[in-house]
């Protein structure tokens, strides 16, 4: 039977018809307007910590609600972005550059107060341009993972920074110095894993690589 000029075509026997591609994400999605939106509060944060020389309880609380709103979109941003499918190159870009300054604002700030000694953001620092660079250095050849232990170190470092953010006296003031020093040893001691990690791939990634060749 001939089939009329608006009949629709058969299918291709044994050819699955072609799914069609999930559209990329734009740029203003919930996951990325958190980053944003934790950019925004680095500079409202650093004004609000020297308000009134610095020192006032009543604007250190407020300053501490800041970085607190701040580092709860620290977690939400990334996780939902994973979830939702809301990754973006912006994303990729923008969220580690939003963690790092806020958490350097802060540590910068407090010293520059006098608060928190200088040694101990110089740790802090340190430790994260490094390995941001470290993870530069073995890009071409693998992705270093994020691991537990340094989850642990950001929230530990989130808690720490917090705590000494706040006008804390007598047995609280103890207690922030000690969660500083966990913090600071999570710092190092991660930041050495990520160090082998790196070591480790680029060494893997150049054998491969001379494999093929």
């Amino acid at each position: 039977m001939t089939k009329g000029p608006g009949a629709p075509a058969a299918a291709h026997p044994g050819r699955r018809p072609e799914a069609a591609l999930p559209a990329a994400p734009g740029v203003w999605n919930i996951a990325n307007v958190l980053t944003m939106v934790r950019l925004l509060l680095v500079p409202i944060f650093v004004a609000l910590l020297f308000a009134n020389g610095g020192h006032d309880p009543k604007w250190r609380s407020v300053a501490w609600a800041a970085f607190a709103i701040a580092m709860i979109t620290d977690l939400f941003d990334g996780e939902l972005a994973r979830r939702k499918g809301l990754i973006t190159d912006f994303g990729k870009i923008a969220d580690p550059i939003a963690d790092k300054a806020i958490m350097g604002a802060a540590l910068v700030g407090l010293s520059v107060l006098g608060d928190l000694p200088w040694w101990v953001t110089v740790v802090i620092l340190a430790r994260e341009l490094g390995i941001t660079l470290m993870r530069f250095w073995v890009i071409r050849y693998a992705v270093i993972p994020a691991s537990r232990g340094g989850k642990m170190k950001t929230l530990t470092q989130g808690i720490a920074v917090g705590m000494y953010v706040l006008v804390l006296t007598g047995p609280l003031a103890t207690a922030r110095a000690v969660m500083m020093g966990v913090a600071v040893l999570l710092t190092v001691v991660t930041g050495l894993d990520y160090v082998a990690q790196a070591l480790r791939l680029r060494r893997e990634g150049i054998a491969k690589e001379k494999a093929g060749a």
